[in-house]
Parts: structure tokens; sequence; C-alpha cells
């Protein structure tokens, strides 16, 4: 691909110059949006055509029979045996790389069949990492610490309540499980009827996090892991259980980035913490492209670790166009760096340095809009992909067709990236589309702003759908019945 590599200059001329096949294969393309810019033969491969045929670079299949899909997992596995992408990726030709959000020893099996080497750590030391509880200890290895926890297995509400009692956690309680996303798997104990909603899954665990709650706000930052050392992007809030987007409660349902977002001192310890917890990961033999989620004591200001997500994950459209990535490269470009055997010695210091600058964080947001009312229905109308204007009056409309977030001109513009079509099914949780705004989508009690529910009601308007008929086979949720982003 190129000599040595000891510069950011040098790597974007590389990726400006790759001749290798590069492929992302997922659900959507929504993750890695806007990577098709930065290098040459990107292509993304996916099961929903979020633009309806009209994006160059995305190649979405003709549908064929499958099983039920259970998982992201399943979906890329679905693809990956499709005999057109077989066909389109011994077409392109050259040793073809796939990227993904999600896959499992199947997909790593599959893509080897066709060719396809992964620019991943294996699928079995990405589970491992993405147990909670393996996360808590990976970040004590590293010094980087999780509210005050215990990590046992729980019998009943009882054996609960004592082992807060002798972990000093109180009586009010935070329960996870090992994985899940979006609050499905995060449970509020604070009281007998609290832990009996949710006793089944906590019980059968044979091991749960029980952490001490805590007044905080949920911040996100995402980083990857090179022979270089741990490169940091800018810390983003979350936008965590808005009615308006998400039926969770504890669900994250979107991200913004602003100057003002953490003060100084804040954003230097998630910064630290999450370069410690790099290097720590490379000591595990994970490399590359990770999430961390951190929760910041409102009371203490104390800086906590939250979850690992070693992957890309929901944030990283925010990451990888942010202020610094146009100043110098996005943060995935590194992860590519990091797979494609061309050796490099970047100064790492020097670029966290950089990318630390309040001037290297401009202000955006995105929210994903869910489906929240409790019934099953078939979409008959759906918003189109593209760039959409508010008027004075908070009235939302359709105004030109685009691929491109930056296409947006003002804070009266947002794009919104459909998910869920025309004769898709909708039902609680369903994954609606995706909005993306200039400025901020929230106010500073962290609820939704007035014209981020402008924009949502907006959109939301121009869904229609109809009910599902007993004649009508069982409906089959095609996206959203899990995560797909």
């Amino acid at each position: 691909m190129s000599d040595k590599v000891k510069s950011v200059s040098d790597l974007l001329l590389m990726f400006h110059r790759n001749e290798r096949p590069i492929y992302f294969i997922s659900a959507t393309n929504f993750n890695l949006l806007g990577i098709d810019r930065w290098v040459n033969r990107f292509m993304y491969i996916n099961y929903i055509d979020c633009f309806d045929g009209r994006h160059p670079n995305v190649f979405v299949p003709t549908e064929s029979p499958h099983d039920e899909f259970q998982s992201i997992e399943d979906i890329n596995n679905y693809l990956l045996s499709h005999k057109e992408v077989i066909d389109l990726v011994e077409r392109r030709g050259g040793r073809p790389v796939a990227t993904f959000l999600m896959f499992d020893e199947k997909t790593e099996a599959l893509a080897k069949e066709i060719g396809m080497d992964v620019w991943f750590p294996p699928a079995a030391l990405r589970t491992r990492c993405d147990n909670k509880m393996e996360t808590v200890r990976i970040g004590n290895k590293a010094g980087v610490y999780s509210v005050p926890n215990a990590l046992e297995k729980v019998d009943s509400y009882a054996h609960l309540m004592q082992i807060a009692e002798r972990n000093g956690l109180g009586r009010d309680l935070v329960v996870q499980s090992a994985f899940g996303d979006s609050g499905h798997t995060t449970f509020f104990i604070a009281s007998e009827d609290d832990f009996n909603k949710h006793k089944d899954e906590i019980v059968n665990d044979p091991e749960v996090k029980i952490m001490k709650r805590i007044n905080c706000r949920g911040a996100t930052l995402e980083a990857c892991a090179t022979q270089s050392g741990t490169l940091v992007g800018p810390l983003l809030t979350e936008v965590v259980g808005a009615r308006e987007l998400t039926p969770y409660k504890g669900g994250w349902c979107g991200n913004e980035v602003f100057p003002g977002a953490f003060t100084e001192e804040v954003r230097a310890k998630a910064r630290a913490m999450a370069e410690k917890f790099g290097d720590q990961l490379l000591n595990e033999g994970y490399r590359g492209y990770f999430d961390l989620d951190f929760l910041i004591d409102v009371d203490s200001g104390e800086v906590y670790l939250g979850e690992l997500n070693p992957r890309i994950c929901g944030a990283s459209p925010m990451t990888n166009h942010a202020a610094f990535a146009y100043a110098d490269a996005p943060l995935f470009l590194f992860h590519l760096l990091e797979f494609s055997g061309v050796p490099f010695d970047l100064n790492v210091k020097e670029i966290n340095e950089r990318w630390a600058q309040a001037h290297f964080i401009d202000s955006w947001s995105q929210v994903v809009l869910k489906y929240t009312d409790d019934n099953v229905d078939q979409v008959t109308h759906a918003p189109a992909t593209g760039i959409y204007r508010m008027a004075d009056d908070g009235s939302v409309s359709y105004h030109r067709f685009d691929y491109h977030r930056r296409a947006i001109d003002t804070e009266r513009e947002a794009f919104f990236m459909r998910i869920t079509g025309p004769g898709d099914y909708r039902y609680e949780g369903a994954d609606l589309g995706i909005l993306i705004t200039r400025g901020r989508s929230m106010d500073d009690n962290f609820r939704l702003n007035i014209r981020a529910r402008d924009w949502v009601r907006g959109l939301k308007q121009y869904y229609a759908g109809k009910p599902i008929v007993a004649s009508q086979p069982e409906a089959v949720p095609a996206p959203g019945s899990f995560k797909i982003l």
C-alpha cells in the first residue's frame, strides 16, 4: 500500500491511493457514514437500503430467503453467503478487506471462504472484552475504576441486599448483566418490587454487576489502540432515555459534541483514563477501535468507567466527523492503518494534545428515533433519507436528497437517515431513523430541547402504518428488533 507512515499527511495519502477493496458489511452504513470519502475503493454492503439506491458506494443485494434474524451477526452471515455479494467481491478483485459492527466466528469463516481479511481483533476476544464484568476487571488492572460495585451471582433480593451491605453500596442499586445494550439489561433496584420485575434476568445470570446508584451524567469517548499508542477522540454527551425517542428508560438514543459539554478537568480525566485503558487492551491482545462510556458523578465530579464497546458503535459517526477529523483524519483511518500491515511510527502524544484543544470541537448532535408505541403495524409511508428544513413555526419539510451530513447548511436544516421504510414492521423499540443536526439537541438540564422535539415530531409525522390483519403471515420484524446501530 505504502512506505512507512510517519505523519497524518502520510496516512491521508496512503488511503487516497489505496487499491485494496475495503468493505463495511452491516445492516446499514450508519456507523461508518462518510468514510468512503476518505478511503479509495471503500464500499458498504448493507441489508437495508436507506438511500433508495441513490448512494454510489452502497450495495444492497436482492432479498433472498433466510431464517428470521436474531442479531446483526445473522444479517452479516446472510450477506456474506449471498451470491450477489460473493460475485461483487470477486468482480472487484484485489485482496478484499472486511470491516463490521458485529461479527462472530461464523462470520470470520464465511469471510475467509471468499478470501476476505477481517481487520478487527478476533470475535472470541471481542466477546470476552465486551462482557461488563471483564470491562471492570480490565479497568481495575489499568487503574481506571468503575462506580463502586460488586461482581457476584445473585440468588434473591435478600441475597442482593447482603452483597450490597457487605460492599457498602447502599440500598438503591443499579444491576447489569454481562451483555446487552440500550437499557435492555440495566435494572434500577430500589425495592423488592423493582427486583421482582427483573428477577428472572438477574438470578439466571452466573454473575451480575451490582453498582451503587449515583447521580450521574453519561458520556462516551472513542479511541484507537495502536502500536504507537492510544489515540483519543472527543468526549461526547449521551442522550439517554428521552421518552420522545425511546421506550427504554436507560436506553442510549443519541449524542452531542460541543465545546462546553464538560469542564476541562473532566475532559482531561476521561482522556487519561481512555489512554490507560487502551494501553491495557493492547496487553490483553486487543487492538484498534474501541468506545468507552463514562459516568460523571454530578455531586462529586468524579469520573468513572461505565462500559466498553470493543468496536465501532453508535457514536462513531460523531467522532469521525468531529472538527479534528477534518483538520487531521477520522479516527477510523488509524484503525485501518493498525490492521493494514503497513509500518508506521506516529507521535500519538502530539496528536492527542492537538485533538484535546477546544477549537477541535464543533457543535453537532445526532438522535436515534425509535418507535415508542406499544403496538405492531406495517409501514405504508416513511420519510426519505435526505436534507430536511424547519420553518419558523417548527414544522418540518423535505428539501433535497443527499447522503452526506456535511450538506446541512444551518441549524434550520437536518440530515435524516431512514432505517425503517415502507413495508417494514413498526413495533416498540424499532429504529425508525437517525437525525443529525448542527448545534445541540438537549438543554442544560440534559433533556431534549424545543428544536429537537420539533424535529422529532416533524419527522415522525411522515410515518404512516396499517394494522396487521389476521390473514397475514406472522410479522417478521425487519430492522429494529435488535440493536442494528
